[in-house]
């Protein structure tokens, strides 16, 4: 199928992979078929006049015309697009579709020869970055990436964590704290939960980053900004950290859950979300919710779980049984065939000794939470 790019004319792209390559010169195309043959998952796209026979058997889509065209169905159809084309001319076209980091794809130029891989656009949270290095490492050609606190090797305020599942309370401050970090001006890290292996680098831990105990002794210290790292939510005077800070979520909670037959959803998230406001955590750093086999089908908990993308595991009544709680229930072993279902589930699920919240019942759901705790 051949694409015929004009002015004014919207295209709808059938994307089946995550990646485009896009070429338009002969040594370009050269690179780029071997590239569709041999790297990740990529549609291919080059100019018709480069045709070679083959395209129709490797899906590869031609297209006449002025390539301008096809990049904004290209912006909205993939997560990046890889260019054999110079750098100037790529950065000309994609100008007018920028939005934001947040949105935009990931943009990696390469050049005809296929010795350079250039980060252009959404280094960080695009991808862009990983990508080129991926590329790189693939055609052996050298990596060229600019963002500071790779170069640097310092943490990137706006991927940290990532990898853990970690999220933003808010990107307001992203940016700020991000140049205060590679500026190496005094930064203030306060961890209360998550994963701690988050320096990764060979290098001594920057002296200008310091990590504190509490918040008393980071707001005494007066940073120039701040990563706080925590399930809780934070009183008005720890918020004060966050006038140039980022509030990173963890995920860390899990939620055992009990409920009779066709409780609604709305009522099993109301009992979660009123219990998490008492307890003061976040929703955000909700890990998992868990419960006993015979709710596996239990259309309430199946909505809320695909409403906030939360794991949903069930364990059979021998797995519950095997865990010691305070108060076993003759009655629920009666109708389920375990001593209890939503503290053992948040016990066995979390791994932790005990638990935050040992049972709450309201109305058809029994909830109980527990934090997974990380050395």
């Amino acid at each position: 199928m051949t694409l015929h790019l004009q002015e004014g004319k919207q295209i709808e792209l059938n994307s089946s992979k995550p990646f485009a390559v896009v070429a338009i010169t002969k040594h370009g195309v050269e690179l780029a078929r071997h590239l569709h043959a041999t790297f990740q998952q990529n549609d291919l796209f080059y100019m018709s006049k480069f045709e070679q026979g083959d395209e129709e058997e490797r899906r590869i889509q031609l297209f006449e015309g002025n390539v301008r065209m096809l990049l904004p169905a290209l912006f909205s159809s993939y997560k990046g697009i890889i260019m054999i084309i110079s750098l100037g001319a790529v950065v000309r076209m994609i100008a007018p579709l920028l939005k934001d980091k947040k949105t935009d794809p990931a943009v990696v130029v390469i050049d005809d020869k296929g010795k350079h891989v250039i980060s252009v656009l959404s280094g960080h949270l695009g991808g862009a970055n990983e990508l080129t290095r991926e590329l790189a490492d693939h055609l052996k050609a050298t990596p060229v990436i600019t963002t500071a606190s790779d170069v640097q090797q310092t943490i990137p305020v706006d991927l940290f964590g990532q990898k853990f599942g970690w999220v933003w309370e808010s990107s307001e401050k992203l940016t700020p704290v991000s140049a205060a970090v590679v500026n190496e001006e005094p930064v203030a890290i306060i961890q209360e939960s998550g994963e701690r292996n988050w320096w990764n680098y060979k290098k001594p831990f920057p002296t200008s980053l310091t990590v504190y105990e509490t918040f008393d002794e980071a707001i005494a210290a007066k940073p120039n900004a701040a990563l706080i790292i925590s399930h809780r939510i934070l009183t008005e005077k720890e918020e004060e950290l966050l006038q140039n800070g980022v509030l990173y979520r963890p995920k860390v909670i899990v939620l055992g859950i009990g409920c009779n037959r066709g409780t609604s959803m709305e009522e099993i998230e109301a009992v979660i979300l009123s219990t998490l406001e008492e307890l003061r955590f976040s929703v955000k750093s909700v890990k998992d919710v868990c419960s006993i086999t015979l709710k596996q089908d239990e259309a309430g908990i199946l909505a809320l779980a695909q409403k906030y993308q939360w794991p949903f595991t069930c364990y059979s009544p021998e797995q519950l049984n095997s865990v010691k709680i305070k108060n076993p229930s003759d009655t629920v072993y009666k109708f389920t065939g375990a001593y209890g279902v939503s503290e053992p589930a948040a016990l066995l699920h979390s791994g932790a000794d005990s638990l935050i919240l040992t049972k709450k019942k309201s109305g058809n759901v029994t909830l109980s939470v527990a934090l997974i705790t990380h050395s």
